[in-house]
Order: structure tokens, then C-alpha cells, then sequence
């Protein structure tokens, strides 16, 4: 670990006080001190330099302070026919005069919640920047969602960030959803300036029996941005979780999704696009830990990359010895649009027990000349041709998000990127 990221943090972020976080702070300080920063001889972070390009872009390690927003700049920030409630964050921090007041689930400052176990899903010792997050945050969110409660209406996460040049964000979110609940998540971040800063975002998830969560998250963040997020969930019996992400910017961002399968006919689904150009990189890496006979997993990532940007994908899928049939895919598929754009993938299944059904694979190519030619034979213009081939690629994944409105956003972004919008 360099002198320069040792010194700071150690000097600032992991001394954060205050607010009754004093036991899992201590914690977390000592996983990171056992761990350090990643160096380019770490397995996990190979192909992702997120301690060299924090030694080059962070100067000061300093915590960037909350700010205050109007409902009317809030309602900037939402997408078209979102019809739904909102939690608004400004650099991490809750701020609950411009946000919704849902009836039906409850939310407070993880202050507030003491006894909340935080760090039990996502522990500081699998992830050095978890670490650092569990040691540092100074405070987050709770987020509830109580026993056979079905809230109807997606529930946005909308992050404003306007932090100081070289300042650190640290968000954290703890949601839980009792048994048989229902409930749909958004979390989008809008920057609100061009400044380089770095944000260390911390989110467990725990699922109820027959709970059902969706999780979307959209990334389309300043092109300065460096980001290292960590989710991981906990799924009980009978109960599904949904994940989608779409990453289209950043400068460099690393997204840790882990699916803890605890209990039998339960599902995890795990979704992603990752559409880069310019020299965006982004680094998927997933987790499924299966341990209880009949459970299910898919997992279906899609990239498309031009110019000079680098994509990452490391899918690993655990079946314990007990996790008799269990059924896990994973597939990662790749279009380079570029000769000089690369992807990193590695998609890998560990099995330990002898009665499942598991696939796993990856492609990576270029456009189907034969398809493009077949189209522009047909009077289509070769970009509108190009762009209309890419998003038959990625909108698969699309497909899976259920909220109309964000979906319909989502689509537009991506038909803009990729040329495919008439």
C-alpha cells in the first residue's frame, strides 16, 4: 500500500466518531489494516488499478459534507412518469425534508438504529473498500419493509453528489424486507459537478421468507467519477431477488454483487449492461453462494465498448456439498466496437455437490457483418443499421426491469448511445 493512501486514511477517514458506530467501526478498521488496499497483485483487483488511480486523482481523503435541495430541484432528477416515492441523498447523506413519507415501510438514519446489524451481510473482511466504508461512514440509512407489506409503487434512491475536488463519498444502506413482502428499488446518483471524487458505497439486503426485492441501480455518473460499490443480500426460503444494473459512465467503477442463497426454492437473478466509450472502465464482479438444496440462480451480463474503455467481468458461483439440486447459469456477452477497447472476462463455477444443473460461458466478437449488410440492403443507413443491432444485443436485459418509467429511461439512454433511436 503506498505512503500516500496509508497516511490519509489512516489519519482521517478511519478516525470517523461519533453517532454509536463505535464497535463495528473498530471492526471494519481492523479488517482494512489486515487487508490494505488492493495492489496489482491482487487476484480480485487485477485488472482494476483503483488503488493507483486513487493515488493519481484523491489528494485529501477528506469526507465530503452533506447539502441542502429544494423539492423542486428534486423533481429535476426524476425520469419521466415515475410515479413513485423518493428517498433523496445529497454526497451520502439522508436528507429527509425533500423526501417521501411512505406509510407503508419505514425508514430513519441508521443512528437511530442502534441494534441493526450492520456488517453481518457484508463483511468488512471480503472487500478491503467495505472495510474502509464500515470504518469510516458516519452515518446511512434504514430502510424496512414490514411483514406481508406489498408496496406497489418503486421506491427511487436518488443520489445527488456535488463533493469538492478529491473528496470521498461513503454511503451506506441497510434494507430489510419481512416475511412475504414486496418492494422495488431504484438507486440512481445525478452529479452535479465535473469534479473528481471518489465514492465508497456499502448496501446489504436482507430477504424474508418468500420476500420479493428488485433492485435496479443506473450508472451515469460524471466521467471523472471513481466508484467502488458493494451489495450483498442475504435471501431466505421461497424468496427472489432481482437485481439490474447499467453502467454507461465513469471513469473508473467497480461494482461487488454478491447473492448469499440461505434457503431452499429461493431465486436470485442478476442482470447488467455495461455500455462504455472513451476511456470508461468498468469492472463487474458477482457472487452466488449456493448452500441449501433447491435454489436457482441466473445471471445474464452484457457489454458493448468503443474507443479506448476496458470492461471487466469475474462471475463466480458457489454450490456447497448440501446445495443438491440447485440450477445456476451465467452467461457474459461482449461486442468490441474498437480495436482498442478490451474486456477481461472470467466466468467460473465451483461444485461441490453432484446433483445440479449449472452452465456458464462467454463471447466476445464484433458486429455480424452479414446482419448490418442484410439491413442496409433494406434502405436502413449504416449507423442507424449499427445502432439498431446493438440495442437488439443489449435490450435483453432491459427487458427484465418491471417499472415502466425507469425502464422507458433506461431504453432512451441506451437508444441514444448506441444511435438506434428514430
Amino acid at each position: 500500500m503506498s505512503t500516500l493512501i496509508k497516511q490519509e486514511i489512516l489519519g482521517e477517514l478511519l478516525n470517523a466518531t461519533g453517532k454509536g458506530f463505535e464497535k463495528i467501526r473498530a471492526e471494519g478498521k481492523i479488517a482494512f489494516e489486515s487487508q490494505g488496499f488492493p495492489t496489482n497483485k491482487s487476484e480480485e483487483y487485477k485488472f482494476t488499478a483503483m488503488t493507483k488511480k486513487l493515488e493519481q486523482s484523491i489528494q485529501n481523503f477528506g469526507t465530503a459534507a452533506p447539502f441542502e435541495v429544494t423539492a423542486e430541484e428534486v423533481k429535476k432528477h426524476l425520469f419521466a412518469g415515475f410515479t413513485g416515492d423518493v428517498l433523496v441523498f445529497t454526497n451520502g447523506h439522508f436528507q429527509p425534508s425533500v423526501s417521501s413519507e411512505i406509510s407503508a415501510i419505514e425508514v430513519s438514519e441508521l443512528s437511530r438504529k442502534p441494534d441493526t446489524a450492520l456488517g453481518s451481510i457484508a463483511k468488512p473482511e471480503k472487500d478491503p473498500f467495505c472495510a474502509v466504508n464500515q470504518a469510516a461512514f458516519l452515518d446511512g440509512i434504514f430502510i424496512s419493509v414490514p411483514k406481508k407489506a406489498v408496496v406497489e409503487k418503486p421506491i427511487l434512491l436518488l443520489n445527488l453528489n456535488k463533493a469538492n475536488e478529491g473528496q470521498v463519498i461513503q454511503p451506506r444502506t441497510w434494507i430489510e424486507a419481512g416475511d412475504f413482502a414486496e418492494v422495488t428499488f431504484i438507486q440512481h446518483t445525478v452529479n452535479l459537478s465535473d469534479e473528481t471524487y471518489f465514492s465508497n458505497r456499502v448496501t446489504e439486503v436482507k430477504g424474508g421468507l418468500n420476500s420479493q426485492i428488485r433492485f435496479y441501480k443506473l450508472q451515469n455518473e460524471g466521467k471523472n467519477t471513481l466508484e467502488v460499490s458493494n451489495t450483498e443480500t442475504a435471501i431466505q426460503q421461497d424468496a427472489r431477488f432481482t437485481s439490474v444494473t447499467v453502467s454507461l459512465s465513469g471513469e473508473m467503477v467497480r461494482n461487488n454483487l454478491s447473492l448469499n442463497i440461505l434457503g431452499s426454492n429461493s431465486e436470485g437473478n442478476m442482470y447488467g449492461i455495461y455500455l462504455l466509450n472513451g476511456s470508461s472502465h468498468v469492472d463487474n464482479h458477482t457472487n452466488v453462494d449456493h448452500t441449501i438444496p433447491h435454489a436457482e440462480s441466473n445471471e445474464l451480463y452484457k457489454g458493448i465498448l468503443a474507443d479506448q474503455s476496458r470492461g471487466v467481468f469475474n462471475g463466480k458461483i458457489f454450490v456447497r456439498q448440501d446445495a443438491q439440486k440447485t440450477n445456476a447459469f451465467q452467461q457474459n456477452n461482449n461486442i468490441l466496437l474498437s480495436e482498442d477497447a478490451v474486456v477481461n472476462t472470467k466466468p467460473q463455477l465451483e461444485i461441490w455437490a453432484d446433483d445440479v444443473k449449472c452452465s456458464h460461458g462467454c463471447t466476445t466478437g464484433q458486429l455480424d457483418e452479414e446482419a448490418l449488410f442484410y439491413l442496409q440492403a433494406r434502405g436502413i443507413a449504416k449507423d442507424q443499421a449499427k445502432g439498431l443491432l446493438l440495442y437488439a444485443f443489449a435490450g435483453e436485459v432491459l427487458d427484465y426491469i418491471t417499472d415502466e418509467s425507469f425502464r422507458e429511461y433506461c431504453i432512451s439512454l441506451v437508444q441514444e448511445r448506441l444511435g438506434s433511436k428514430f
